[in-house]
C-alpha cells in the first residue's frame, strides 16, 4: 500500500481508554477521512492484538497503518511500515527488516538537513514537529514554519506536520509546504467522526 501524498494522517490516543475505545475511534476516524492511521501506544497492554485489529480496520478502509517506533511489531503484524524517530534505531536496518515494499517515515524535529539525510537513506516521508502547543508532546521542542519552506524546496518524498495542529491553523502549515497533517489530540479528544471532518476543507 502506498503512503498518501495529502491529507489527514491520525496518529492514536490510547491512554485511559480500553481496546474496543480505540478500535471504535479508529473506525469513526476512517468513516470521517483520515488517510493514513500510526499506531502510537506509550503503554501497551495488548499490542499485538490491537495492531492486528487496526490494521483489519485499515486495510478495509484501504488505508495504511504504521507503527510507531516498534520494527519487530511492525514486521510481525504485517503493518504497512513504521515511524521511527532518533533513538528508534536506523532507518537502513528497519529497512533491511521490513523490505523494499515498506512504508519507513522519519521524525526530523526542526533539521531540514536530518530531512535530507532520511531521504537520501530511502525514507517515504518526514516528519516536522511541533508548530503549536501539544498535550500529547508538551516537552517536544518546538519547530518552525521556516524549516518546512526550506524543506519543500529540497524534499522530494511527502512531508508530515506535526504538534497541536487543528482546523484552524493547519493552513498555515500546508501553505508553507507540509503535504499531510499528522493530529492525535484535535482528532481523538472529541467524537472522531465530527473532529475528522472538520480538517477536510484544507485539504481541497
Amino acid at each position: 500500500m502506498n503512503f498518501p501524498k495529502t491529507g489527514l494522517y491520525a496518529i492514536t490516543k490510547t491512554e485511559n481508554k480500553t481496546v474496543e475505545q480505540i478500535i471504535a475511534d479508529i473506525s469513526e476516524a476512517i468513516k470521517g477521512g483520515i488517510k493514513v492511521l500510526q499506531y502510537r501506544d506509550k503503554r501497551p497492554i495488548d499490542p499485538t492484538y490491537l495492531a492486528g485489529a487496526l490494521k483489519e480496520l485499515c486495510h478495509a478502509g484501504n488505508i495504511p497503518l504504521i507503527i510507531n517506533d516498534n520494527i519487530t511489531l511492525a514486521k510481525h503484524i504485517g503493518a504497512d511500515g513504521v515511524h521511527i524517530g532518533k533513538e528508534d534505531g536506523l532507518l537502513s536496518h528497519a529497512r533491511e527488516l521490513l523490505g523494499s515494499s515498506a512504508i519507513i517515515g522519519v521524525s526530523c524535529y526542526d533539521s531540514v538537513e536530518l530531512a535530507l539525510q532520511a531521504q537520501q537513506d530511502s525514507a517515504d516521508y518526514v516528519a516536522f514537529g511541533r508548530f503549536f502547543p501539544s498535550s500529547s508532546k508538551p516537552l517536544a521542542a518546538a519547530a518552525h514554519i521556516a524549516s518546512l519552506e526550506q524543506a519543500k524546496l529540497r524534499i522530494k518524498v511527502p512531508i508530515v506536520a506535526i504538534g497541536g495542529i487543528l482546523p484552524d491553523n493547519g493552513a498555515v502549515l500546508l501553505d508553507a509546504g507540509a503535504d499531510l497533517l499528522a493530529v492525535i489530540g484535535g482528532v481523538f479528544s472529541a467524537t472522531p467522526y465530527q473532529s475528522t471532518l472538520a480538517y477536510q476543507p484544507l485539504f481541497k
